[in-house]
């Protein structure tokens, strides 16, 4: 079975288990094509985490696809540049690429097929065209001026004849195709499968691809959110020296369920941490579609993710005290502060010796208008809910095989509305460097080598010791709101999945961003209009400062489970018509 946010990758992902393939084989395909059909939401110069469990080994672990900051980004190199924030777009905002390198080695240590089998369904899409997206055309054409005035290396590519796309056109991308099958041409013939890979891999990070990423950042400065035109810091060395990394999950138990999400370079701990409040809450399962239910979930979202802003970094640099952040005795302290009224407070929990970083963290809170952004900031996954909702443009699947593999992976960045298109290759790079602080003494501080704090956070849970769901959505900060919704509902109501994602929806922006510019809205929270105004009324009646968005457009959600006698049921969202379930 698979799922996904685009029905062709849904798709091409079944062809994939059609044919032999595993779930690893059918994921990697999948990503490919996602990269293709949703361009301005994911790319290959993008991100990507991956959890995932092998049958063969009987272990669950984590691929991180997290690229980390260049070894130019130091906080002087911004200082001496005048600015106090990463800009959410340009070159600058670029760190190592890992999306690429991460489905590369999964495809080598867990796959079956050849490179040039799962690469087929996304060259062919590249070559022959598929149907672009309304998101998509609608991303190329406001930023049609800043690409053919500011970065037109991408106007060929995303203006196709000088003019922006309109939704339905067929669209192609030759010059994305040419690189893979370059790739393909230098991985040859020769030797293992997995030799194969490996020089596809160093064709990559140390051949013609890093020499043409150099290349471009090595040149002229070019235009961002700033205002501004700065040269890109990132180089072909920077890729040469970088891998994505295996490492094990980060666990939380909810009931007799084991959720496995990214570490704390990532945003997933705080779906454990609210999972973890509400259960020591005590929160009712018959009260969790009423307001009672909402302001209980919303006010657990806030406590949790005030802890990201305050503790949340790359582990590999900062000390991140996940344990005691998961603890019982500190779910219980955590669950005591909610309380019938709504707080409008930003209210991190005060670890002992932590204090200072903690004050630190809230002074960094700036509230303001979320709408703000400045060139390129790009096309959001959820933009019809603005002003309440922050830019994140991401994708989603999910695939679950025969054998019980599984594989939940959350793509995202390399978007040519927000980053300059590489001349030859085909494809812009990320701007993930925004969600550091440029600030001394945060978790999420730059530093040359350091992974950016991230929101993205695919899930796979454990049902008594038995992999058996995996879930996730694009949507930034809302990724693990959203998934904390579909678990409540599964998990304590006993909904099927389908009915779980169908339920109306709803998020907090009390806390900053993770997206330039970075500010906060304390108090706000966004509930789809199917809730009804009593619910509405109620919640702010609570002291909710209540953003009311349309019916059936809130999360992309897509999940597949697997129970005790191996059957597999999935789901996929029906907001935006577009993702997809499918499995036999």
């Amino acid at each position: 079975m698979a799922a996904a946010t685009h029905w062709a990758v849904a798709a091409t992902a079944m062809a994939m288990l059609e044919r032999g393939g595993n779930a690893f084989d059918g994921a990697v395909a999948a990503g490919f094509v996602l990269h293709v059909v949703e361009p301005h939401l994911n790319g290959p110069a993008g991100e990507v985490p991956i959890v995932f469990h092998s049958a063969a080994s009987a272990r669950t672990q984590v691929l991180c696809g997290q690229g980390v900051a260049p070894a130019g980004a130091s906080l002087a190199h911004f200082r001496d540049l005048g600015l106090d924030m990463v800009p959410g777009s340009g070159m600058i905002a670029a760190v190592v690429p890992g999306a690429f390198d991460a489905w590369m080695q999964l495809l080598r240590d867990h796959g079956t097929m050849e490179l040039e089998d799962v690469l087929a369904p996304a060259i062919g899409y590249l070559e022959q065209g598929y149907p672009l997206l309304d998101g998509a055309a609608r991303a190329f054409t406001g930023v049609a001026d800043a690409l053919r005035h500011e970065w037109p290396s991408g106007a060929p590519i995303w203006l196709p004849g000088g003019t922006p796309p309109r939704g339905g056109d067929l669209f192609r991308n030759p010059v994305l195709a040419q690189t893979w099958k370059r790739i393909l041409s230098e991985a040859g013939k020769h030797g293992t499968r997995e030799a194969r890979i490996e020089r596809a891999r160093q064709a990559w990070s140390q051949g013609f691809v890093a020499e043409a990423i150099d290349r471009f950042f090595a040149q002229e400065a070019l235009m961002d959110a700033s205002g501004r035109r700065h040269k890109g810091l990132l180089t072909g060395q920077d890729m040469a020296t970088w891998q994505a990394d295996y490492e094990e999950p980060v666990t939380g138990r909810f009931g007799d369920w084991t959720i496995c999400k990214t570490g704390p370079w990532g945003q997933g701990p705080v779906l454990l941490q609210a999972l973890a409040i509400l259960e020591a809450h005590g929160l009712d399962p018959e009260q969790l579609d009423t307001e009672a239910g909402v302001h209980t979930v919303l006010e657990a979202l806030k406590l949790a993710f005030a802890d990201r802003e305050a503790y949340y970094g790359d582990p590999d640099f900062v000390d991140v005290p996940i344990e005691r952040l998961l603890s019982a005795d500190y779910a219980r302290a955590r669950a005591a502060m909610i309380t019938p009224e709504a707080s409008h407070e930003i209210r991190p929990g005060v670890l002992a010796g932590f204090e200072t970083q903690v004050a630190r963290s809230l002074g960094q809170v700036r509230c303001g208008d979320p709408s703000a952004g400045g060139l390129g900031v790009g096309e959001p996954t959820m933009m019809h809910l603005r002003p309440t909702i922050k830019p994140g443009d991401t994708v989603h699947l999910d695939v679950v095989d025969r054998w019980g593999n599984m594989v939940s992976a959350t793509p995202s960045g390399g978007w040519p509305q927000s980053s300059p298109t590489v001349p030859g290759l085909g494809f812009a790079l990320n701007t993930r460097a925004q969600m550091f602080w440029l600030e001394d003494g945060l978790p999420d501080t730059l530093a040359p080598g350091k992974r950016p704090r991230t929101t993205l956070t695919p899930t796979l849970a454990l049902h008594e010791g038995r992999p058996a769901l995996v879930c996730g959505t694009p949507g930034g900060d809302q990724q693990d709101q959203w998934q904390v919704q579909l678990l409540l509902r599964r998990i304590l109501k006993g909904d099927s999945l389908q009915r779980a994602i169908d339920r109306p929806l709803f998020h907090s922006v009390h806390f900053p961003s993770s997206f330039y510019p970075r500010k906060a809205m304390p108090g706000v929270a966004v509930l789809e209009e199917s809730w009804g105004e009593d619910t509405l009324a109620a919640l702010r009646g609570r002291g909710h400062q209540v953003e009311v968005a349309p019916s059936w457009s809130a999360g992309r959600l897509t999940a597949i489970e697997r129970d005790a006698q191996g059957i597999l049921s999935g789901a996929a969202t029906p907001r935006l018509m577009q993702a997809y379930a499918v499995g036999r």
